[in-house]
């Protein structure tokens, strides 16, 4: 079969409803090129390729639809430039949401201990709040507020030894809840 013959829209069209595969080679061989040098206006050339194969399969599948008075040429031009396009467009989307993404997490992504130190938190929050309110007041007494056993004892109206007893109350609680943590949690504050 001669390329001239790819000149004749109504005969290639025709030639490929009933084609098994003969005469759609030679027009994929005519209009690869063609279609790949459009796309690369719109994509880098591994995606431009991409979306000529996927349109050249497109038409070896649809060939039995193809109408005899539509133009070929015009046909495949225009699925590439959709393709093309909606390719683009997927990836500004894409693009936007990597972004909205960054900048909601600008600051884990500039200091990874950021996310870490995060949870950690969290998990001590949790574990304090399940904490009896007095061994918890205790607790944030001495390690939050830096008072001494005498000062949180005056303070809350009770005794030295009382103020031990919570302490360590407290902190085997916490051990129990954090487990591994604790360390980490103690050297924070």
């Amino acid at each position: 079969m001669s390329l001239l013959d790819l000149k004749n829209n109504e005969r290639t069209i025709h030639l490929l409803r009933d084609d098994n595969g003969v005469y759609f080679e030679v027009v994929y061989k005519y209009y690869f090129a063609p279609l790949y040098s459009f796309a690369t206006q719109y994509l880098p050339h591994e995606k431009a390729e991409g979306i000529v194969q996927e349109t050249m399969i497109w038409l070896w599948e649809n060939r039995k639809t193809l109408i005899p008075e539509m133009s070929l040429k015009s046909l495949l031009f225009t699925i590439v430039r959709n393709k093309c396009l909606n390719q683009t467009n997927h990836q500004k989307i894409r693009n936007r949401i990597h972004e909205a993404i960054k900048e909601k997490y600008r600051k884990q992504f500039h200091n990874p201990d950021f996310y870490f130190e995060n949870e950690l938190s969290t998990l001590f929050i949790k574990a304090m709040e399940q904490l009896p309110e007095n061994f918890r007041q205790a607790f944030e007494m001495s390690r939050i507020g830096k008072m001494t056993h005498k000062e949180i004892a005056k303070s809350l109206g009770v005794s030295p030894q009382t103020v031990n007893y919570r302490l360590s109350k407290a902190l085997e609680l916490l051990r129990k809840e954090l487990k591994d943590y604790l360390p980490i949690f103690l050297a924070m504050l």
